[in-house]
């Protein structure tokens, strides 16, 4: 049985034996600000194979055109820790399913130290939307489990955000940084997160 709750911010949440449940809808944020490497995609401009009111052309195919795609999830979409998050389409920004991680080395001793992320890809024609007072919400549940959140605006442009949780003055930084445009691997993530 299907049950629909009125989850806020003009959100419907389909609940199925206890499960919550999200549809895309007319949203396709993630066809813009995701990069996908195999299409020569970067992140921020929109896909050349989407169509607004009609989503991916190419769809039906994308196991034969692009794995990235069909692997990638919007986390709003299937992870009920965003409950209380608007769709992408309506915030101006998609939360990454996977996890990633940034890179701290002390100056001092020269050891690296992994933290978790999650990355949060901000459209950049609404380059302040990490502001959303629900999205600091969810950073700050998230620093309680040891996790930062990386806002990503294109390949190279980001910021790395530590709530209060995640700092020893417990106020909120925000490291703005040029970033790698290659990404971690899930080997690397895996890795790296396993020594964690």
């Amino acid at each position: 049985m299907t049950t629909i709750i009125d989850g806020g911010h003009g959100i419907q949440l389909h609940v199925e034996e206890g499960e919550l449940r999200r549809r895309c809808g007319d949203c396709q944020l993630c066809c813009k600000l995701v990069p996908v490497a195999n299409l020569g995609k970067p992140a921020g401009q929109r896909c050349k194979y989407q169509r607004v009111g009609k989503g991916c052309t190419v769809h039906a195919r994308l196991a034969t055109i692009s794995n990235a795609c069909l692997m990638w999830n919007c986390r709003w979409l299937v992870q009920n820790d965003t409950a209380d998050l608007r769709r992408p389409d309506r915030s101006h920004y998609v939360l990454d399913v996977m996890p990633d991680y940034i890179t701290i080395r002390n100056n001092e001793t020269g050891t690296a130290e992994y933290v978790e992320v999650v990355q949060i890809w901000v459209d950049p024609n609404y380059p302040e939307a990490h502001r959303d007072p629900a999205l600091r919400a969810y950073i700050e549940r998230r620093s309680h489990e040891g996790v930062a959140v990386l806002i990503r605006w294109d390949n190279t442009k980001g910021m790395v955000i530590f709530a209060p949780a995640m700092s020893g003055d417990r106020e909120w930084h925000e490291v703005t940084q040029a970033l790698s445009s290659e990404q971690h691997s899930m080997a690397d993530v895996a890795k790296a997160l396993g020594a964690a």
